[in-house]
């Protein structure tokens, strides 16, 4: 349950404090002691009346309000890692590890009870995104210094933020958090500290909307049917269809726990054919995505535009990088802005998507905008994609010459980090 905690909250949280106005100084202590969520009226009376720190902080504390809301929906209904018995090693998905939910004694979960999860997950997010664009209006040179691992959260819902609902404690499990040696060679933990600007606003409300964007897309469409097949390996006692049945009476190919596994595999492929049900909302994915390329330019120029050098989140090149090994340079500040107007012309449905199976290319605003249905599988086998094939010039490896050049095989990491 750790694990799914912290990897939720890893989508969503990051850190945010500030040190000028009477409350940007008082918020670092409010994150740490978990009870920020509790001072929100009086961030936004503050920001209302011109105080972009407070505006920062109202977008941060809405980001927790949604984070501790999501966690705290996945424990009540008892969620959990999927358990991947023998036959994970044999698919190769690596060691199996049978995680088990937290909550002693989980709510029973109806398919509109997940969509109203997401649905508040999203909302939530938006709202976030509003006191991140209003912090980042003000020309407000201010800097937040805090560390995000000592940030306390309500994970479980019971009305405290304990010492042992932080993000270190949650992604313990799941990535190697920095460690640093002292001067007798003794292991130490580095200082995670980071100081959060006008720049990193805009940086965070493009993080809101990439985080928004594949649950809306999920949201868009009737899956009701992949819940009744394959959700019970999520939520293993919330009461759906197929609960009592992951273990079978008998085995097909290796031992129950293993068949049963496999089976529900390919339930899940066989039910992912999912009706669209909110064309609206479909497309507004696609601006979603056109949102990010947008704030991703603002915050770029707000970087290039600063002075100081204060324990910089995502650097100019004028600036010290936190993240060993990777200094940030004109080069890749210039092959990340060719990337970006690439992706817009592939949002813009003016560089097409290339199919494997066909010469014509793949529209993005042909399926979002005219979509009735996503069929994964005939998406890719290629059917499903006859609808939304253009004529036109279709994205090669050209397209991304400049990212490849410069970023090379180390292109995931600086996506997650430069948004």
């Amino acid at each position: 349950m750790r694990l799914v905690m912290g990897m939720a909250l890893a989508a969503v949280m990051a850190p945010g404090a500030a040190i000028a106005s009477p409350l940007g100084e008082k918020l670092p202590d409010l994150l740490y002691a978990g009870t920020a969520t509790a001072e929100r009226d009086a961030y936004a009376t503050a920001c209302d009346e011109g105080d972009a720190e407070a505006c920062f902080g109202v977008g941060l504390i809405d980001l927790i309000l949604t984070a501790e809301g999501f966690s705290q929906a996945l424990y009540r209904h008892g969620a959990t890692a999927p358990d991947m018995p023998a036959a994970a090693m044999l698919l190769g998905i690596g060691e199996a590890q049978v995680a088990a939910s937290g909550n002693p004694d989980p709510e029973p979960l109806t398919y509109d009870g997940l969509r109203q999860v997401l649905d508040d997950f999203v909302g939530g997010l938006d709202q976030a995104q509003q006191g991140f664009v209003l912090a980042a209006e003000f020309d407000d040179d201010f800097v937040l210094l805090i560390d995000p691992l000592r940030v306390r959260l309500d994970l479980n819902g019971d009305g405290t933020s304990s010492e042992g609902e932080t993000l270190a404690l949650l992604l313990r499990d799941a990535i190697e958090l920095p460690q640093g040696k002292t001067k007798d060679g003794r292991t130490a933990p580095v200082d995670t500290t980071i100081g959060f600007d006008r720049a990193d606003a805009l940086w965070f409300a493009g993080y809101t909307q990439i985080t928004a964007a594949p649950v809306d897309l999920l949201l868009a469409h009737d899956f009701s049917q992949f819940f009744d097949a394959a959700l019970h390996r999520v939520f293993p006692r919330a009461g759906l269809p197929m609960q009592d049945f992951s273990k079978p009476r008998g085995t097909l190919m290796m031992d129950a726990e293993s068949d049963g596994f496999i089976a529900d595999m390919i339930a899940a492929i066989h039910t992912a054919s999912f009706p669209v049900e909110d064309s609206a909302r479909l497309a507004g994915v696609l601006e979603r995505m056109r949102s990010v390329t947008a704030l991703s330019r603002r915050n770029w120029e707000a970087i290039l535009a600063e002075t100081d050098d204060n324990r910089e989140l995502v650097p100019s090149p004028a600036q010290t990088s936190l993240v060993p090994g990777m200094a940030v340079t004109q080069e890749i500040v210039d092959a990340w802005m060719e990337t970006l107007d690439t992706v817009d012309q592939i949002l813009a449905g003016d560089l097409l998507i290339p199919h494997w199976r066909f010469r014509q290319g793949f529209s993005l605003p042909a399926y979002f905008e005219t979509a009735t249905e996503t069929d994964l599988i005939m998406l890719l086998t290629g059917q499903g994609a006859l609808p939304f094939l253009r004529d036109g010039p279709v994205a090669d490896e050209q397209s991304f010459v400049a990212g490849n050049r410069v970023f090379g095989d180390n292109w995931p990491n600086f996506i997650v980090w430069f948004n």
